[in-house]
């Protein structure tokens, strides 16, 4: 499936754009796994303020799409209608200031923990088990091992649909278990985060740690979206939940539910978006049946079906 082409049109109107604008950009490579149509138009701003100029000149009619490294993310195969932002380079810096370390929203989660560990500082370790990027951290209030987002966070940047830049504290978050409460047409540019004085060698021991234990439980080598469903309220755990249901190792053509880590779903090598949502949708129903419990999807669906 392709779109009407309207990057030049736009870049017409928008003369001081810096960026990269794209029409027709697949998306599948962009993900992790592997599926999915293309965007109708990519952009990949310099900076922020790139950022900010475009979505200021931007139509009200244009949806506008904002995605990370993919990791938590399933791109329907009819592709994504509208503009689809993706940040790079221009988000990538990392400065250490004491104990707080001031972070790009492109940087990814483990590089954080790594910085935070050669610079001695404790607390981010946690970051190393998150497969996204800080923007990702910033919108889900992404945590792993006990700790999350929101108890590193001291501030965070974001542009809004009307281009219009915001500093927000933590309270301004609002965030709860896997949820943050800023609206949606925020995009996050950049994050203050703070850990504590620490051991660089003790620091290290515990990232090992955390790598180890999720290369002993997690599929983390094969195309996959990282954890499926949210942890719902009460004791049981969604893994639990969906092995409990007998959906260890389902199939919906080349998506499986992970024999490992059956709250992970992988493409075996030619699943299609509809094959993995399909998947997820029936383990959740088989959840309700066999529990009663109805799992709430923690990965990110965008775009429109084939």
């Amino acid at each position: 499936m392709s779109f009407p082409d309207t990057a030049a049109e736009l870049r017409a109107e928008m003369p001081a754009l810096r960026g990269r604008l794209m029409a027709n950009q697949p998306l599948a490579e962009l993900t992790w796994f592997r599926v999915g149509g293309p965007a109708q138009l990519l952009f990949m701003p310099d900076d922020e303020a790139d950022l900010a100029y475009l979505l200021a000149h931007l139509s009200r009619e244009i949806p506008v799409t904002a995605i990370g490294l993919g990791s938590n993310l399933i791109v329907r195969d009819g592709g994504v209608p509208g503009l689809v932002i993706r940040l790079g380079r221009g988000f990538g810096e990392i400065a250490v200031e004491n104990t707080d370390i001031r972070v790009g929203a492109a940087v990814p989660d483990v590089k954080v923990a790594r910085a935070a560990q050669e610079a001695g500082i404790a607390g981010l370790s946690f970051l190393r088990g998150i497969p996204g990027a800080i923007g990702g951290a910033l919108r889900m209030n992404g945590g792993a091992y006990g700790r999350e987002t929101k108890d590193i966070l001291v501030e965070a940047r974001a542009v809004d649909r009307s281009g219009r830049i915001h500093v927000l504290g933590n309270a301004d978050m609002h965030y709860a278990y896997r949820h943050c409460g800023v609206p949606d047409d925020y995009i996050f540019t950049q994050a203050i985060l703070r850990g504590e004085r620490g051991d660089p060698a003790a620091i290290a021991s515990e990232m090992d740690k955390v790598t180890e234990r999720r290369e002993a439980t997690q599929p983390i080598k094969s195309r996959t979206g990282g954890s499926t469903f949210k942890n719902p309220p009460g004791a049981n755990k969604a893994w639990q939940l969906i092995d409990a249901a007998g959906c260890r190792g389902l199939r919906v053509g080349d998506a499986q539910v992970s024999e490992m880590h059956c709250n992970f779903m992988v493409n075996l090598g030619r699943a299609t978006a509809a094959d993995i949502e399909m998947l997820g949708e029936t383990v959740r129903r088989r959840v309700k049946d066999h529990s009663g419990v109805d799992l709430e999807w923690e990965i990110k669906r965008i775009g429109v079906p084939k």
